[in-house]
């Protein structure tokens, strides 16, 4: 009998993670299942705290594949239609706006992997092959050979290149893959090499954003760009790195995006408060009390821990995974929302771009999605793509 929403949410309170794990895996299914009702055929991104409701973005907005994401993990792992059914379309949506007017940038592996990539891979789909490796074609397109990066956004920010884009490298890896063209993992190792000697920091911290002269390839500046200032310590940047590099690692078995991977987790790690979900910046003051959170960096980082554990032996991958768990339990505890069955989204308390004022302690359907993507992990999954 499935639990009412009181009941489940006093259960998800008491125990370890492994006795929780059952009834939160019963109130995802739930959840989603609620979601679908409520979200119809909106992209979502933001929910404000005060509504509950996610906004509606256009489809190439780079938060567009997540919701989709959702969907297709949910398939993936319960076999029921109705996840596929609502998650078929979505790649469709992004090849139709790709011949229009757009703002398709360095994020479109964000928009395809879980979607059209995704979709071919558990369904065969051959139309969800010829999306992804066209949004592999545009995402090579951007590589800048002076500076060996990824371009980063579109307008004038030639030279601009973002740690974000760490996680757009799977797409990349996945078309080598898939029609054996070395090209493609070319770009995404000398971006990766980019990233290990520009973006992380010894220190195991990360710039956001690093400026290039796009003719010489030269280093201009570090930017701030979401975090507090150029030496800050933006968490969820340091959460892309981290993912992102363990997802190359995997790709690649190169040593140096392991360490690299695990020098950013040993810095985040270090760095979470007592209830393991980091607050938005690790250095936006000298306390933190009062600074918000970003529940957002909390499940992406927690998703890349696990892409370490299973790089690793056992007894040297149990750390990661056992910190995993306990950032999902953090945010599982605190930041989940059980008992309000009109709320669209799963977690509260993410943090956007606070130097902008822009989406403060919201909830984040990125956010979601990895902390969804996490739980599958943790329940054996292992038809990911990111």
């Amino acid at each position: 009998m499935r639990m009412n929403n009181k009941e489940l949410s006093k259960r998800l309170q008491e125990g370890t993670w492994q006795e929780i794990m059952p009834s939160l895996w019963e109130a995802m299914q739930a959840k989603v299942d609620q979601m679908i009702i409520q979200i119809g055929d909106k992209s979502p991104h933001v929910a404000p705290p005060d509504t509950g409701k996610y906004d509606d973005m256009r489809h190439d907005w780079w938060t567009a594949g997540f919701w989709p994401g959702i969907l297709w993990i949910m398939y993936d792992l319960t076999g029921k239609p109705h996840y596929r059914e609502k998650a078929w379309s979505w790649d469709e949506r992004f090849e139709q706006k790709s011949v229009q007017d757009n703002n398709f940038h360095h994020d479109v592996g964000f928009q395809y992997l879980p979607t059209a990539v995704v979709k071919y891979k558990l369904t065969g789909d051959q139309a969800g092959r010829r999306r992804g490796l066209a949004a592999a074609n545009f995402l090579a397109g951007r590589y800048n050979m002076a500076g060996k990066f990824l371009r980063a956004w579109n307008q004038d920010k030639t030279g601009w290149s973002i740690v974000d884009s760490s996680m757009n490298l799977s797409l990349l890896f996945w078309a080598a893959e898939e029609i054996k063209d070395p090209r493609f993992d070319m770009i995404a190792r000398a971006h990766a090499d980019t990233v290990v000697e520009h973006f992380i920091r010894p220190d195991g911290s990360v710039n956001h954003i690093v400026s290039f002269d796009p003719y010489t390839g030269e280093v201009i500046e570090s930017l701030g760009g979401q975090g507090a200032g150029p030496d800050s310590s933006w968490s969820r940047g340091a959460a892309w790195a981290l993912h992102g590099m363990a997802n190359t690692y995997r790709y690649t078995q190169d040593k140096k995006y392991l360490h690299a991977a695990q020098r950013v987790a040993h810095y985040f790690l270090a760095m979470l408060p007592e209830d393991s979900v980091p607050h938005w910046d690790f250095r936006a003051a000298e306390s933190l009390v009062d600074e918000p959170r970003d529940t957002s960096a909390g499940s992406c980082a927690a998703s890349g821990l696990l892409e370490l554990a299973d790089a690793l032996p056992p007894v040297q991958g149990r750390p990661y995974r056992e910190a995993a768990e306990r950032i999902m339990l953090g945010l599982t505890r605190h930041y989940g929302v059980w008992d309000k069955p009109d709320y669209e989204a799963i977690l509260t308390c993410g943090t956007g771009n606070k130097p902008a004022d822009s989406n403060i302690d919201v909830s984040l359907i990125y956010g979601d999605y990895y902390y969804v993507e996490t739980l599958a992990k943790l329940l054996g999954w292992k038809n990911r793509i990111f």
